[in-house]
């Protein structure tokens, strides 16, 4: 990557228009970015110049409160207590562990203690409650009640639960933030946790998206533009001040997942035509789900800064069964929800009761929900790499991705049978095997703990680099006849095993 000093020579070097302001004349030009901040439009209603010591104003679109989550005990007895199945005694020791003060580290036995114990809600033990959230009772997730929100409209029609604009247009479709507004850490003003997080992995080098416009009219006003979005295998630089900088080059990679499609330009806004599929970067904060976002209906708009920064949405209906995976399985349901306070079972029946779009043709159901995407952008030079470069180069953690797969596959499996799936091997669910490691040091271990639900294998588990443990969470050694499979147990675990 190099820095363009000379306007001119990045002209001459690089073989494209400039980003410098053009003549009214017809010419063909260029206005390309770099994305700083990618994450949901989201608003946060909150009064200005609130402050009262140790609160968080709930906002007027919440006027209800954020999520609740495992960080609350009296949320926690709350949903435990829904499943009959459980005892006084054993909910007791959930809220208030047996033994944790004894530890080394009683906090992370409290912590997992409820990581596990999340992970088995369902109707009956044994099923496991992320895979599987139809099978667990909707604790209610509180939802956005204001009509104020971003985005577009995208079906066309004006109905009677639309929300309006801030700038007046009615119509507007954003059924993920109805759904999820009110969720503690998308929920913020520039400060939502996962915001943050998924930002700062952005400007870190996780990925990097490019956008690409290009007319042969005036750049403030040209009908016929086209507008390009995909990955870049270049991290984005930073200047002196930890901000995105301007006027660096970036390649960009044309294969998915990448989108070309035809936008105007009027007094320096740009607005892309609605396309049937727009494929873009996958918002993440992980390895694991890196890839195509896949926007129905899909539109993008974006308003050019006298600066030549640029904010803008992306915006269509996504698959609210990927949106719940990609939130559910970043790491692992229980521990993302127990962390980041936030319950998925709550949030899956938030996303199925919000659902307006991709109405599947056998069932009629709605799989789509209307989303709205929050863009800041920074002057950059796209350009055309060299030699053909393909999207999935990046570096992936290959059993991260391997697992995230599994159990997406799983989860959708379960949607569509309404019969409970186990939780595929190799990955963290359930906190196995953390929670038997931290349990091991308490001096005298209740049978509470014996009794906690977990995922069970014939050859045991794994741990984090992929070695084979048993159930109790040591190094399991296998052995084996030369020549002879183990009988039940994958091939990559038994070549493991002596000969």
């Amino acid at each position: 990557m190099m820095r363009c000093r000379s306007l001119l020579l990045c002209a001459t070097t690089l073989g494209f228009a400039t980003n410098a302001a053009m003549p009214a004349a017809a010419a063909p030009w260029t206005r390309s970015f770099v994305v700083g901040t990618y994450e949901y439009a989201f608003r946060y209603g909150g009064r200005a110049g609130f402050a009262r010591d140790g609160e968080i104003e709930p906002g007027v679109d919440c006027p209800h409160g954020s999520s609740f989550s495992f960080g609350n005990p009296d949320w926690t007895r709350r949903v435990i207590t829904m499943q009959k199945w459980r005892t006084p005694k054993e909910i007791a020791y959930i809220i208030d562990p047996p033994g944790a003060d004894d530890t080394n580290s009683p906090s992370s036995v409290r912590f997992h203690t409820l990581v596990r114990a999340a992970a088995y809600r369902g109707y009956k033990r044994g099923i496991e409650t992320y895979v599987n959230p139809f099978a667990a009772d909707d604790p209610g997730e509180p939802e956005v009640n204001s009509r104020i929100g971003d985005g577009f409209n995208l079906d066309g029609k004006i109905n009677a639960g639309d929300f309006v604009s801030p700038d007046g247009e009615r119509g507007i479709d954003n059924a993920l933030y109805r759904a999820w507004g009110c969720d503690a850490p998308w929920r913020g003003n520039g400060n939502a946790n996962l915001d943050l997080r998924a930002n700062d992995k952005v400007q870190a080098g996780l990925y990097t998206m490019v956008i690409r416009i290009t007319g042969n009219k005036d750049p403030m006003n040209d009908d016929n533009a086209q507008l390009e979005i995909g990955y870049s295998p270049d991290k984005i630089v930073k200047d002196s001040n930890g901000n995105v900088a301007a006027d660096y080059s970036y390649r960009l990679i044309k294969s998915s997942p990448y989108s070309a499609i035809k936008a105007k330009v009027k007094d320096g806004v740009v607005e892309s035509e609605q396309v049937a599929e727009l494929h873009a970067p996958r918002l993440t904060w992980t390895t694991n789900y890196l890839g195509d976002a896949d926007f129905h209906q899909g539109r993008i708009r974006l308003t050019i800064g006298a600066d030549g920064r640029a904010t803008g949405l992306m915006g269509g209906y996504r698959d609210w069964r990927d949106l719940y995976a990609e939130d559910t399985f970043a790491q692992d349901g229980g521990q993302q929800g127990v962390r980041e306070h936030e319950d998925h079972v709550g949030l899956y029946y938030a996303l199925k009761r919000n659902a307006d779009g991709m109405a599947d043709p056998k069932t009629g159901e709605k799989l789509g929900i209307s989303t709205a995407y929050r863009l800041k952008l920074a002057p950059a030079y796209v350009i055309d790499p060299g030699q053909p470069i393909v999207a999935d180069n990046r570096a992936q953690d290959v059993r991260g991705v391997k697992s995230y797969q599994a159990i997406k596959a799983a989860m959708l499996k379960g949607l569509a049978t309404r019969i409970p799936q186990p939780v595929p091997p190799g990955t963290t669910e359930a906190s196995v095997p953390t929670f038997e490691k931290y349990v091991a040091d308490i001096p005298h271990p209740d049978p509470f703990y014996a009794a906690m639900d977990r995922p069970h294998y014939p050859w045991g588990d794994f741990d984090k680099n992929g070695n084979p443990l048993d159930a109790s969470g040591k190094p399991l050694v296998l052995t084996r006849k030369a020549g002879k499979q183990i009988s039940g147990v994958p091939a990559a675990v038994a070549a493991k095993a002596d000969e």
